[in-house]
């Protein structure tokens, strides 16, 4: 009777644990759209996760992607392969929304960043971008494993513009930025310190944003890219002189600091215009991207070598 008893227990326990145990358990999300609440101003941005990101615990690397002028997070996250080159290497996508013009009401419905000296809604109402990119860093480092010493951010245009205002102003947090098609429109303060490595991708016959400065889109002028450049390479601790190489389609710039560490680089391209190298066509009538260079893969190698101390 008691090796009955025992025996009837023995399959109540199994069955118990079996029960416990969900034999489909619901998916891991990897992607997150959020919200969060800057100066009473309700800004939204996309988070996602590399598919090996639950494979482990450690920490991963964050890569920010700042949209251009009338473009989106969700943009972003389509047309430059951000996601799959996360995939691929394991770090984590933020893309942050810029303010929208007022405040969605408006009948043309643009997302700008307030870089400095541009652009629009974004700067003519002195949008705090830069507390909010800064609020979003600490959000999303205190939910998901991040190295926060290896925190980058990459721009298109005044996305672009927007890397080298955080560079300026947050130091402390940036690792190393990547600039397409956007110079520094900031103040180029030189009382600043802060070594921030760069990389910058333009076209030469870029006419929205032209690489040697000048009136562009919208009757804008623009800073010569080559002068916040300068700035950086000054900052930086880099030999002034330039080694460059010339290809067929494009030329190389580099900077080397004091330590011979190659920390500031640019790509010039002959061809293309006011568009991502090796991305996709933003839309009917938008310029041709470059395809002399891949610019998210050399981004990423760029950005990779470096951490914060």
């Amino acid at each position: 009777m008691k090796m009955i008893f025992n025996f009837i227990s023995a399959c109540i326990c199994m069955m118990l644990l079996s029960c416990s145990k969900d034999p489909n358990p619901a998916p891991q999300p990897f992607r997150y759209s959020e919200q969060i609440v800057i100066d009473g101003i309700a800004r939204t941005y996309i988070v996602k996760l590399p598919k090996n990101y639950y494979d482990s615990t450690k920490d991963r690397p964050l890569v920010i992607g700042l949209h251009g002028t009338g473009g989106s997070a969700s943009q972003f996250e389509t047309d430059y392969g951000f996601n799959d080159k996360a995939d691929a290497t394991g770090f984590v996508a933020l893309y942050p929304d810029g303010v929208l013009k007022d405040d969605g009401r408006g009948f043309f419905e643009i997302r700008t960043w307030n870089a400095g000296s541009c652009c629009d809604y974004a700067m003519y109402n002195n949008i705090n971008d830069v507390k909010f990119i800064s609020t979003v860093i600490d959000a999303v480092c205190s939910r998901f494993a991040i190295d926060k010493k290896r925190v980058y951010v990459a721009g298109m245009s005044n996305g672009g513009m927007m890397t080298y205002r955080l560079a300026s102003e947050l130091p402390h947090k940036i690792a190393a930025i990547a600039s397409v098609s956007g110079p520094m429109v900031a103040v180029k303060d030189l009382s600043l310190q802060g070594s921030v490595p760069i990389i910058h991708f333009h076209s030469i016959i870029d006419t929205k944003v032209p690489y040697n400065g000048g009136v562009g889109i919208g009757g804008v002028s623009f800073p010569p890219a080559i002068d916040g450049i300068n700035y950086w390479v000054n900052r930086n601790g880099c030999d002034p002189v330039a080694m460059v190489h010339h290809y067929t389609n494009y030329e190389h710039s580099t900077w080397h600091n004091d330590f011979n560490n190659k920390v500031m680089e640019l790509y010039l391209t002959y061809d293309g215009g006011h568009a991502w190298p090796g991305g996709k066509k933003a839309r009917a009538g938008a310029d041709d991207p470059s395809t002399a260079v891949n610019a998210t893969n050399l981004i990423w190698e760029f950005l990779n070598k470096f951490s914060l101390p």
